[in-house]
């Protein structure tokens, strides 16, 4: 029901847009968050965003670099990322939360996308 997408392969320096589509139900009125899993790592949360999209939270590695956004309309989330790093590389992940406030606790996210893998070479 989520289906996250833009991934790829960019230089250091570079940028991609992530997109999250949601089918099969309305979000509107859910919390999203998009997390990230590098290859033996634990699976951390990127930035998060309430229901209405006035509130948004990011990860102090990505804060001022990465830009969560969300049209209701369109059922879609999105996540801008510039400035990209090497630390960067990893599958990332959409979810969404039923508290439609905003969240980073991922036990609160109750449908997850299948991901999509970033890749940043130095």
């Amino acid at each position: 029901q989520l289906q996250a997408s833009g991934g790829g392969l960019v230089q250091t320096g570079g940028s991609l847009r992530l997109s999250c589509a949601a089918s099969g139900r309305t979000f509107s009125s859910y919390g999203m968050g998009w997390f990230r899993q590098a290859p033996g790592k634990e699976r951390d949360v990127v930035a998060a965003i309430n229901w209405s999209g006035d509130s948004t939270w990011y990860a102090d590695s990505v804060k001022g670099r990465f830009t969560i956004s969300r049209d209701n309309a369109k059922n879609t989330v999105y996540l801008q990322m510039n400035s990209l790093k090497p630390e960067d590389t990893a599958v990332y992940y959409c979810a969404a939360a039923s508290k439609g406030w905003l969240t980073i606790n991922s036990y609160d996210y109750n449908y997850w996308g299948q991901g999509t893998q970033v890749t940043v070479s130095s």
